[in-house]
C-alpha cells in the first residue's frame, strides 16, 4: 500500500471545479462552494449498503471501499468537494495504541494513557507509509476516480482531541476533565505528548497531500473544553506548528501547498488568534454569531461552516430561509458554507439536500445582485 515518494510521480485528471480552493484563498466565486462534513456515512442509504457489516476500521482499511463510500455522495448532490472516508483515530493507532472495539461502535483503547511513563509506549517515530498507507493509497485512487469534479479534502484530529481521546477513552463511558486534569497535572508530560502527536499530524497531513488530497482540514472537536487560558497556552503553539510545518515540508519536497482548514469546535474564544495562525480557513461551530466571527477573524481568513446540524431536520422551507439568513450574514466570498458540525445519522438526505442547493442558489442570485 505504498503511496508514490515523489511529488511528480502522480498525474490527476484536470480539476473542474475550484470553487472552494479559490473560496479558502479569498479569490472571487461566483457562487458559494458548498461540503458538508460526515457527507459519507450512515444517513445515505447506499453507504450502508456498501459498508453492509464490514467493521469501521476494516472499512478505513480497503481503499476501494473507502474510495466508493467517499464518491457516494458526490454522485447525489451538487457538492463543491469530496472528503475522504477515514478517522482521526487512525494516528494514535499508528502510534501505537491498541482498539479494543470499534470506533463504529464508539472507539475504546485497551491501553490508554494514564501517566506520564504511558508516553514512552508511543512510537513516533512510526513508518507513515507502513502504518497509514491504506489512507494515502485511497486518496490516490479516489483522486482519480473523481475524473476532476471536485477537490478532495484530507484531514486528521488536531493534538489536543486525540490527546483527549488517548486518555479518556471517550466513548468508553464518562470520564469528564481527565485529559484536561492531566494538563495542570502534568504540564512537561503534556506538552511532550502534544508534540509527538504534532509531529505525527504533520507528517501524516503531509503524506495526504503528496497522495492527491487537494485541501487539508484539522479537526479540533474537544478544542472549547480548554478555554481561553489552557487552549492558549498548550493547544494553539502546536496548531500554528502544523500550519507552518506541513508548508515548510512541501516546499522541501517541491509540492505545492495546499489550502489548510482549522475546525476548533466550541472554540470561539480563538477565531481571532485562529485567524492569525497560518490557516487559509476557520471553520465554525453552529453556536457563534457570523458577524461576530468576521469581526474577529477580519480579512485575514475565509470562513466555513456553521449551520446548526438539526436544522436538517426542519421542514425544507425552513432549511431555505435559514441557508438565506446565514448567507447574508457571511456574505458571499472568502466563504465555503457548511453545517456547524457532521451531519447527523438520522437526517432525511433530501432535507440535506436542500440545504446543498439553496447555498448555490440564494448565493449566485445574492453575487448577481452585488
Amino acid at each position: 500500500m505504498a503511496a508514490p515518494t515523489s511529488p511528480h510521480d502522480l498525474v490527476f485528471p484536470p480539476l473542474k471545479n475550484d470553487l472552494i480552493l479559490r473560496a479558502a484563498r479569498r479569490q472571487r466565486t461566483e457562487r458559494v462552494p458548498v461540503w458538508v462534513m460526515r457527507q459519507a456515512g450512515r444517513y445515505l442509504p447506499e453507504y450502508r449498503a456498501a459498508k453492509g457489516s464490514t467493521k469501521f476500521f476494516e472499512t478505513c482499511r480497503t481503499p476501494e471501499l473507502v474510495c466508493e463510500l467517499t464518491l457516494q455522495p458526490i454522485r447525489r448532490y451538487d457538492l463543491d468537494a469530496a472528503i475522504i472516508f477515514s478517522d482521526i483515530l487512525v494516528i494514535p493507532v499508528a502510534l501505537g495504541l491498541t482498539v479494543a472495539n470499534d470506533p463504529g461502535e464508539g472507539p475504546v483503547f485497551a491501553d490508554p494513557i494514564k501517566t506520564p511513563d504511558d508516553i514512552k509506549r508511543l512510537k513516533p517515530d512510526f513508518d507513515a507509509v507502513a502504518e497509514l498507507g491504506y489512507v494515502y493509497e485511497a486518496i490516490t485512487l479516489t483522486r482519480n476516480k473523481l475524473e476532476g469534479k471536485v477537490p478532495l479534502f484530507g484531514f486528521t484530529g488536531a493534538p489536543w482531541t486525540l490527546m483527549k481521546f488517548m486518555i479518556e477513552n471517550v466513548s468508553a463511558g464518562p470520564n469528564p476533565n481527565k485529559a484536561r486534569q492531566f494538563l495542570v497535572e502534568h504540564p512537561e508530560a503534556s506538552h511532550e505528548l502534544l508534540s509527538i502527536l504534532k509531529d505525527a499530524v504533520v507528517k501524516h497531513l503531509v503524506h495526504q497531500i503528496k497522495a492527491g488530497a487537494q485541501i487539508v482540514q484539522v479537526f479540533d472537536s474537544f478544542a472549547g473544553e480548554l478555554g481561553p487560558i489552557l487552549f492558549s497556552k498548550f493547544e494553539l503553539p502546536v496548531l500554528r506548528q502544523i500550519a507552518r510545518e506541513v508548508r515548510e515540508t512541501l516546499k522541501a519536497l517541491e509540492i505545492e501547498p495546499v489550502p489548510m482548514v482549522v475546525f476548533a469546535k466550541d472554540g470561539h474564544f480563538a477565531i481571532e488568534d485562529l485567524s492569525q495562525s497560518g490557516y487559509e480557513v476557520v471553520g465554525l461551530d453552529w453556536c457563534v454569531e457570523p458577524l461576530h466571527a468576521r469581526k474577529l477573524a477580519g480579512n485575514r481568513v475565509a470562513l466555513q461552516g456553521n449551520m446548526d446540524p438539526v436544522m436538517m431536520f426542519a421542514p425544507k422551507d425552513e432549511i431555505r430561509k435559514a441557508v438565506k439568513e446565514m448567507l447574508t450574514k457571511f456574505g458571499t466570498q472568502g466563504y465555503i458554507a457548511n453545517l456547524g458540525h457532521g451531519v447527523l445519522k438520522d437526517v432525511d438526505p433530501d432535507h440535506l439536500g436542500e440545504f446543498i442547493e439553496a447555498v448555490h442558489a440564494y448565493s449566485e442570485d445574492m453575487n448577481k445582485i452585488s
